[in-house]
């Protein structure tokens, strides 16, 4: 099962509500475009590799991407593109469409109704990890997020491009905020932008503490099962906890790098 917030922990924080779904989704696009750009001023990126998704609010079929080629660091709201479970970019500018982001994350949106982003790039940390063919272990209190609570896909065949590989990462994905890919990269999931950005950032660092415990050679303590677990449920991995969580990278590349909010206002509806 995936994870739920805590009993009562609405009352502390919650996510954001809107008057209309043109709202929504300008919130949606104004906060990925803004993910892209922490993407870009952390270095998670590889050339044109990387991609990070969100679901359209009215059209759930539909998600929102980053098009082919354009710098994280220079990408705006009015970039993004609309695609539709075919592949067709629907609304946005008419841009290359990453065939690798769209056989991944049109798969993981399908099975996975509750995602509504995706993250998956090719960081340094996380590949190196990831090319050890093992899950993390819960070495640390932030480690804990992911205990029993990511997959591994271990069937690396190149680079993804056949719908098929992303239906195969989907199901070793199952109900999980993370998957390891093999070879590969990190790829996580949330059900909301923030907390989606705070798995994956976290999943990095994650990785590369484990790197560094594990070159000193010295015998690693995990933490208990149980500790590990409750600190998961009730403390910090449950989704919430990821989008609270998320608030100061936010806030920090908003303050920083405003003009990639270019569209000033909501837009209109869409008819696709």
């Amino acid at each position: 099962m995936a994870l739920k917030n805590p009993p009562g922990i609405e009352k502390m924080v919650n996510y954001p509500s809107f008057s209309s779904i043109e709202e929504e989704r300008h919130y949606r696009k104004k906060m990925l475009a803004a993910a892209y750009r922490i993407f870009g001023k952390l270095g998670f990126s590889e050339g044109v590799a990387g991609h990070i998704t969100c679901r359209d609010p009215e059209y759930p079929d539909c998600f929102w991407v980053n098009p082919f080629g354009l710098s994280f660091k220079r990408l705006k709201m009015s970039d993004l593109i609309l695609v539709n479970e075919a592949g067709e970019i629907v609304a946005g500018k008419q841009a290359p469409l990453n065939k690798a982001a769209f056989a991944i994350h049109a798969a993981i949106h399908k099975a996975r109704p509750d995602v509504i982003a995706a993250a998956h790039s090719h960081t340094i940390y996380g590949k190196s990890w990831a090319s050890t063919g093992k899950k993390l272990d819960p070495l640390t209190q932030d480690a804990c997020i992911f205990y029993e609570d990511h997959g591994l896909f271990n069937d690396y065949t190149g680079v993804v491009g056949e719908l098929s590989e992303g239906d195969r990462i989907a199901a070793a994905l199952e109900d999980k905020k993370a998957v390891i890919l093999q070879n590969h990269g990190l790829l996580t999931v949330g059900h909301s932008i923030e907390e989606c950005v705070f798995w994956f950032t976290t999943m990095e660092q994650t990785c590369q503490s484990q790197l560094l415990a594990e070159a000193t050679g010295n015998s690693l303590i995990k933490i208990d099962p149980k500790i590990a677990q409750m600190t998961r449920d009730y403390e910090v991995g449950f989704p919430l906890a990821g989008y609270f969580s998320a608030q100061p990278l936010f806030q920090d590349i908003f303050h920083e790098q405003a003009d990639l909010i270019d569209i000033r206002s909501a837009e209109g509806k869409l008819t696709l």
